[in-house]
């Protein structure tokens, strides 16, 4: 029975065609040399180029699993939660006993309150490694290993539309109509006139296309109101993070009081914090992203979710290819998952890591057949661009 020998961690930080989302507000690039800035209005940090951890774990006989943290910013920290506190509870376990080893990391250090953060961030990108790693010794993809995929093709949302002017961004949704695409988010959150007046203008340039909304948690429970009711006469898809996000409350109130499903969950990590959620109704589209829970938690999440009959959309933002795929195998995997994340920001770097690029288009994501994630990461080239990090 193989062993876990090793457990690896890859810091990288690479540059794409343009940073995240564009340009600033103001019309500066954000380039690496400017290192993190807070992009106005929102209130993140923000880095000009593609931040990750990879972990690799190898097993005694060779095999190798890969797994991905969501760590736009300061990837050492969860680099070094890896190293220090969760690699030496792994060496010498038999890597297919994935929840039990979700369990052992988990009661490390959760009586000292680090149950989220950069300590959830470190264990999400171990157990997807975990889970990749138990496929590839096995021979079963991860959607096969959950209980089986309910659909081999995932439909996908747009993200983003990161042009500076409203004429931009209709023009780039009309593009992306012409290529299938049949959803958009909005990156908004700039005040409520701004963000219907954007929303116009794409729903002119793309009179098919169906638009949701991201705030950036960025209103006040009124101003909220506002906009939601706006976006009601308008048939939004769903309205992402319009309050402050410890404000459970708030988002009930507003989800009692609009009809645009409220999305919430990129800023959660665990079961505990959406099942809080979940039981107050403050939430009618839960986001969890996999390379922040990971897969096992999840696949936890997913079922609390399909129990109070509240679909999942996972979010995906400035992950590359590993947590890309752990994103769709867990959304093929979950019976009520209606679409999921295309970061056209991302992908083009996302896939240079994969010696075979996953099957993604502006209208929705194919499911990785081989076993495992389905995909092939290019160590050696993994090892040269953590040199150049």
């Amino acid at each position: 029975m193989a062993r876990i020998a090793e457990v690896l961690t890859h810091v990288l930080k690479l540059e794409g065609p343009r940073a995240y989302l564009g340009r600033m507000e103001d019309g500066r690039e954000l380039t690496p040399e400017r290192g993190y800035v807070v992009r106005d209005p929102w209130r993140s940090l923000y880095s000009g180029r593609f931040e990750t951890l990879l972990v690799e774990i190898r097993t005694d006989d060779g095999c190798r699993g890969w797994g991905e943290a969501l760590a736009p910013v300061g990837p050492e920290i969860p680099a070094a939660v890896v190293d220090r506190l969760l690699a030496d509870q792994l060496v010498g376990q038999d890597p297919t006993r994935v929840r039990p080893l979700w369990h052992r990391m988990r009661e490390l250090m959760r009586e000292r309150g680090h149950l989220t953060g950069h300590q959830a961030d470190a264990m999400a990108a171990v157990d997807i490694a975990l889970w990749d790693l138990h496929g590839r010794l096995t021979g079963l993809p991860v959607a096969e290993l959950l209980g089986g995929a309910h659909r081999d093709r995932v439909p996908a949302y747009v993200s983003g539309l990161p042009e500076p002017t409203d004429e931009e961004r209709a023009a780039l949704a009309a593009s992306y109509a012409e290529q299938g695409a049949t959803m958009v988010k909005l990156a908004l959150g700039k005040g409520i006139g701004t963000d219907l007046a954007t929303y116009d203008a794409v729903a002119a340039a793309a009179p098919g296309m169906r638009i949701a909304v991201d705030a950036h948690w960025a209103y006040s429970i009124g101003e909220a109101l506002t906009l939601g009711q706006e976006l009601d006469r308008r048939g939004a898809l769903f309205f992402e993070a319009p309050l402050a996000p410890e404000d459970v409350e708030g988002h009930r109130e507003l989800t009692a009081r609009i009809t645009t499903p409220v999305a919430v969950g990129e800023a959660m990590r665990n079961r505990y914090e959406f099942a809080d959620w979940i039981a107050r109704r403050a939430l009618r589209l839960a986001q969890p992203d996999v390379a922040r829970t990971g897969i096992t938690e999840a696949r936890s999440i997913s079922e609390l979710a399909a129990a109070a009959h509240v679909p999942v959309a996972c979010h995906h933002s400035v992950g590359l290819g590993v947590a890309l795929a752990a994103g769709i195998h867990l959304s093929a995997a979950t019976e009520n998952a209606p679409f999921f994340e295309f970061q056209a920001d991302s992908l083009s770097v996302a896939q240079s890591i994969l010696r075979d690029p996953l099957e993604v288009t502006p209208a929705g994501f194919t499911l990785p057949s081989g076993p495992g994630l389905g995909i092939e990461v290019d160590a050696e080239k993994i090892a040269e661009l953590v040199k150049e990090s």
